[in-house]
């Protein structure tokens, strides 16, 4: 859920134009770059030297669930807000798909409500299939090369997303 608010707030962003202010502000630009950057490899460098902290997300005793909350919704708000790119995304899609002359409010609501309705579908089926996997993915012989692989990955994200220069 927390990735659809940051989405809609990106997809407000855009609708009002402020999307296109923030993009020809390059130096606000570089300040989210660098905190999205750095945000990667704070996640990243841990899964890559403690992978061991990460293999049982979930407590195996019965009845027990996933914590939810506050903490996971802010956390997939802070993931999804440090992707300037969304922004860009959403700034370059939009104008698109409006045509002025027939009430642009309307239009802005339908494609953002359409926007956040499809996007919980396919997160929703990403979840399904995590969930399916979870007891494979719980393995300390899959999941420590997993945690380590995931980290490299982030690092290396957040390493590209740093050595973007302006064209």
């Amino acid at each position: 859920m927390g990735i659809l608010a940051a989405n809609a707030g990106y997809f407000v962003l855009s609708a009002t134009s402020l999307g296109a202010v923030l993009l020809a502000s390059w130096n606000l630009f570089v300040i989210i770059k660098w905190l999205g950057a750095a945000y990667l490899v704070w996640l990243g460098v841990p899964m890559i030297l403690f992978p061991t902290h990460f293999t049982s997300i979930v407590d195996p005793s019965p009845g027990s669930t996933l914590e939810r909350g506050p903490a996971t919704f802010w956390h997939g708000v802070i993931t999804q807000a440090a992707n300037p790119k969304a922004l860009v995304f959403f700034t370059a899609l939009l104008p698109q798909f409006i045509t002025p002359p027939h009430g642009v409010a309307i239009q802005v609501a339908i494609l953002g409500i359409s926007s956040v309705l499809i996007e919980f579908v396919v997160l929703g089926l990403y979840v399904a299939a995590c969930h399916r996997a979870r007891g494979w993915a719980e393995n300390p012989r899959v999941a420590m090369p997993l945690q380590r692989a995931g980290g490299v990955l982030l690092v290396g994200a957040g390493a590209r997303i740093a050595a973007i220069r302006h064209a």
